[in-house]
Formats: structure tokens, C-alpha cells, sequence
């Protein structure tokens, strides 16, 4: 029987033919080194791939993905790339993008057991919890749903501009925060228009003081 997973090292070789037939230095150029203007923080969806649905190179977006594209201050994964894309790659735009159909929101929205991925989900329970009453306005289930995709990736941006990273960044430099919204109905993404690019922005008891 053969294997399933051999696709992907077909396509893989089909892949390098089609870029070394446009540009023979395509991978040398691409092992010089990386210069990403933008970090994504997306979900984790096999349906929501950064490149693709952005129509970018590889090297132009720094990507990290976990399940509801959450901004957790005590997840050393995603805080470890923010740091070094902010501080060592020194991108100009951090971008959340949630989904529509985001799985994760939904389960959060749920009272169904899900295991250990109900522990990551809590956080998007109180999301759901403080904005209760915008949410429970709304009758219909998909819209209410998709009301709260966004301010899940509306409270992640909000989070991002909590981090001692995105702070002192913006001590030195300019630097963006965004949220946005890709939909898997008809590819488009939508501006939630929740930008950051100030300390001003934040409240004051979220600021640090002392930063280099």
C-alpha cells in the first residue's frame, strides 16, 4: 500500500523544479538569510495557511500558530517568537488573524469535554464571559459565533500590546499591531481595524515603565 504521506515528498520535488524554473537562485538567495517584515499569529486550521491565503514568498512572513490564535502571557512559545521577531528581526507588523469556523471557538462556546485542549480554551471562555452581554444579543448561532471570532483576535491584539516586547519596541521604532478575520467561505480577509502603534493606545496600568 502506498503511503499517503509520500504526496508530500512528491510535491515537495515538484515544488523546487517549478521555483528553480524561474529563478535558478531562488534557494540560494533564500539560505542568505530572512528579512520578514510582518509576524502572523494565526490558528493552528490546516485551511488557514499564511502564505497562500496572502499570496507571499517564503521569507516575507514570520508565522506562528497555535489552536484559536491565542496571545497567552505565560505561553513561552509564542512569546519567545515575538521576541525575536520584534527585537531581532525587527518586523514592522504583528498580525492576529483569526477564522470564521474557528473549531476552537466553537468548543469554547461549548459545555462539551474536550480534554487538555479545554484547559488552553478557559482563556477563551472568559472572553465569552465579559462580553456576554453583546453576545447573547445576538439570535442567530453562526453570527453569534462569528461575533466572537473577532473579539477573540480583538483581545489577542489588546494582549500583544501588554508584552514588554511590543512596548519597548515601540520605544525605538515603529512598530504595528493588527487584527484581522480570514473567512473560509469566500478567502477574503476582513480588517477588524483594531490597530495598535502606540504605548498611548494602551491603558495606563498596562504600560511598563523602565524599559530600555
Amino acid at each position: 500500500m502506498k503511503a499517503s504521506y509520500e504526496k508530500l515528498i512528491k510535491g515537495n520535488e515538484q515544488w523546487v523544479k517549478e521555483k528553480l524554473s524561474l529563478d535558478p537562485n531562488y534557494f540560494s538567495n533564500l539560505a542568505k538569510g530572512q528579512k520578514p517584515e510582518f509576524l502572523w499569529i494565526g490558528c493552528s486550521d490546516s485551511r488557514v495557511p499564511a502564505n497562500e491565503i496572502t499570496k507571499t514568498e517564503s521569507g516575507e512572513v514570520f508565522v506562528h500558530r497555535n489552536i484559536a490564535n491565542q496571545v497567552i502571557h505565560t505561553d513561552i512559545n509564542m512569546l519567545s517568537v515575538l521576541q525575536y521577531a520584534v527585537e531581532y528581526l525587527h518586523v514592522k507588523h504583528v498580525i492576529v488573524c483569526g477564522h470564521y469556523g474557528c473549531g476552537g471557538v466553537k468548543a469554547a462556546m461549548d459545555h462539551s469535554y474536550v480534554g487538555l485542549v479545554g484547559r488552553w480554551l478557559a482563556h477563551l471562555k472568559d472572553i465569552y464571559q465579559n462580553n456576554k452581554h453583546i453576545l447573547d444579543e445576538i439570535p442567530d448561532a453562526n453570527e453569534r459565533e462569528n461575533r466572537m471570532v473577532e473579539l477573540n483576535v480583538i483581545e489577542q491584539v489588546h494582549n500583544l500590546a501588554k508584552t514588554s516586547f511590543i512596548q519597548k519596541a515601540w520605544k525605538n521604532r515603529e512598530l504595528e499591531i493588527h487584527g484581522w478575520v480570514y473567512s473560509l467561505h469566500n478567502g477574503k480577509i476582513k480588517d477588524l481595524n483594531c490597530k495598535y502603534e502606540s504605548i498611548d493606545q494602551l491603558e495606563p496600568i498596562y504600560r511598563f515603565s523602565g524599559l530600555d
